[in-house]
């Protein structure tokens, strides 16, 4: 009773992170089942690594069992990397099964370290000694977690709304790497809870991204759009308008769905275009907006091409207008203005070109 008592009193933060995590996974409406049951494991995993870490120290405390002691830290050793290798296939669109290969490979190795110390071992009086690859784990969990950062920022749309929770988690990982190497191994006993928090701080701020965030295409919505202008409208110095063209014409005669693949396409052919002052919203529909802070003439040009040049590569179009703010006398609903007339325009001489019927559009 006394133990778990010990157990209880060491991870109960851990424990009501846990725990809350669980609760805000039940009432999510912004992640996919298959996300949510990743999490799920995670949070399993996580919780299990706790109560083997306890018990190791546990044993080093006491100084009985170490042949159960130095299996439990080859777990230990071997979990870290599972763990890091399991965020990653979670919070990464692509990851497939493969990520976890380093993390088996390190597996083998810590369990032929029980018999060989090759990574680590313990001598008579219970104290850890490390092997020739003593500093393999961390190594392993280090590159784990830059692939990981990598691959978060790379899928990003690199806005400070997304990286800032990145560079959070970078942070937490690290220290499960730096401090180790400073503190010793009581670091264990924290590593866990500083898992779980991160990982509920960044689910915290992936949830926040997407209530911002367009369900279809993964652009910003209309909240976003509002919340944007409404705290940065002095520094807006361009605005551009955007409509597909012939959407109804795909949803009448493919199918929604392919109106949908349509609109992802193009929102897609439009992220590979804009710059870090440069936001993309849709409306709604086939409507889009590009909202440009600081943003030169030369650079609105250069953003304009970028986007007709993606577009091109697609099988659909799309029509255009725009504003820049010269002199800056121009309210933003001054520049939206001329910048859906321009579009409107736009749109009039692609079907009076092409001789599609504008009814059907």
């Amino acid at each position: 009773m006394q133990v778990f008592i010990d157990y209880l009193l060491q991870n109960w933060a851990l424990i009501l992170v846990l725990i809350a995590f669980v609760i805000m996974l039940r009432i999510t409406v912004f992640l996919d089942k298959k996300t949510i049951r990743r999490m799920y494991v995670l949070i399993a995993l996580v919780f299990a690594l706790s109560i083997i870490v306890f018990a190791e120290f546990y044993l080093e405390e006491i100084r009985q069992h170490n042949e159960v002691r130095i299996v439990l830290m080859a777990i230990r050793y071997s979990a870290t990397p599972f763990i890091i290798a399991f965020i990653l296939f979670t919070l990464v669109k692509k990851a497939r099964w493969y990520v976890f290969l380093p993390a088996i490979a390190l597996t083998i190795l810590n369990v032929i370290s029980i018999f060989t110390g090759i990574v680590f071992d313990l001598n008579a009086n219970g104290d850890l000694l490390r092997g020739a690859l003593g500093y393999l784990p961390y190594i392993g969990v280090g590159l784990y977690s830059a692939v990981l950062v990598y691959v978060l920022v790379k899928q990003s749309n690199k806005q400070a709304t997304e990286i800032i929770p990145i560079i959070f988690l970078a942070f937490a990982f690290a220290s499960g790497i730096v401090f180790p190497l400073i503190i010793g191994k009581n670091y264990s006993r924290i590593f866990c809870t500083t898992i779980a928090v991160a990982l509920f701080v960044y689910y915290v701020f992936l949830i926040l991204q997407l209530t911002k965030k367009d369900a279809l295409t993964g652009l910003f919505n209309r909240q976003a759009y509002y919340s944007s202008i409404h705290h940065k409208e002095k520094d807006i110095t361009a605005v551009i308008s955007i409509d597909m063209n012939g959407l109804k014409a795909i949803n009448d005669n493919q199918g929604h769905i392919a109106g949908d693949k349509a609109l992802t396409a193009l929102a897609d052919a439009f992220q590979k275009a804009v710059k870090s002052k440069q936001h993309i919203y849709r409306l709604g529909g086939d409507e889009f907006v590009i909202i440009c802070w600081k943003t030169s003439k030369e650079e609105l040009k250069e953003l304009i091409k970028n986007i007709k040049d993606n577009v091109s590569k697609t099988i659909y179009t799309c029509s255009i207008g725009y504003c820049y703010n010269d002199n800056e006398d121009k309210d933003y609903e001054a520049m939206v203005h001329i910048s859906d007339e321009m579009m409107y325009a736009d749109k009039d001489r692609y079907y009076q070109e092409t001789g599609i019927d504008r009814r059907s559009k």
